[in-house]
């Protein structure tokens, strides 16, 4: 059996990492394609003394579609469904969600902080900005088209850690994206300013009541000394 003192460091080790998420995904509500993080329990069974406790390796990342902000322009990309762009970064796959692409003096398409856009030959080469994307990832120019975004869904949205700049790096199994392009629009954060809220509130009465379990059994051991000391 575990110890009570284990149980509750675990518990509430649980609620400070909820609490960091909440406050990461708050922090991050007007971020365009930014996937709310859910904070998963530290432990499975039995506790597990130095298990990692960075707030990467429990959660799991929320792939519920974000709002669509329309803005007109040709490189701005929206994904409806669980899929996401593949980029490149030092030599690294990434994944992003967020859409705002921009072409660079070397006619690649890229994100906002000049990492490439990948499609299914490599990064992506285009013309100008006088493109059509197809709702299938196409490139489409002068009738033709020129290669495909490369876009894919994850198997294990838990195994997804974030890279810095909306990127993310995941490791696993890739699913079968079903989705589709949207072309002149920006996906919103998909973080419910209400739902995280509520989570807040909950999470509060939770760190509460375990609070009041410490105050519970640290008296009941102050008694247990108490009535042993003067045996």
């Amino acid at each position: 059996m575990s110890d009570p003192i284990q149980i509750v460091s675990r518990s509430l080790g649980d609620d400070l990492r909820a609490l960091a998420a909440i406050g990461h995904n708050v922090a991050n509500l007007s971020t365009p394609g930014y996937r709310a993080a859910r904070a998963l329990p530290a432990f499975d069974g039995a506790f597990a003394p130095g298990a990692a406790s960075n707030i990467e390796s429990r959660t799991a990342i929320d792939q519920r579609d974000g709002a669509l902000v329309q803005t007109a322009r040709p490189l701005d990309l929206a994904l409806r469904g669980r899929g996401f762009f593949v980029i490149e970064r030092d030599g690294r796959e990434l994944l992003v969600r967020s859409g705002a692409f921009r072409i660079d003096r070397d006619n690649r398409l890229v994100t906002a902080s000049g990492d490439p856009v990948l499609g299914l030959t490599g990064p992506l080469i285009v013309p100008g900005d006088a493109l059509r994307i197809g709702a299938d990832g196409a490139i489409l120019a002068e009738g033709r088209e020129l290669d495909r975004l490369r876009i894919v869904a994850v198997a294990d949205p838990a195994g997804l850690r974030p890279a810095g700049g909306g990127a993310y790096l995941y490791l696993g199994a890739h699913g079968d994206w079903t989705g589709r392009v949207i072309q002149g629009a920006i996906e919103s954060a998909n973080v419910d300013a209400a739902e995280e809220t509520v989570r807040l509130i909950e999470l509060t009465r939770h760190a509460e009541s375990v609070q009041r379990v410490i105050s519970i059994y640290d008296k009941a051991m102050g008694a247990g000394i108490n009535q042993l000391g003067g045996e």
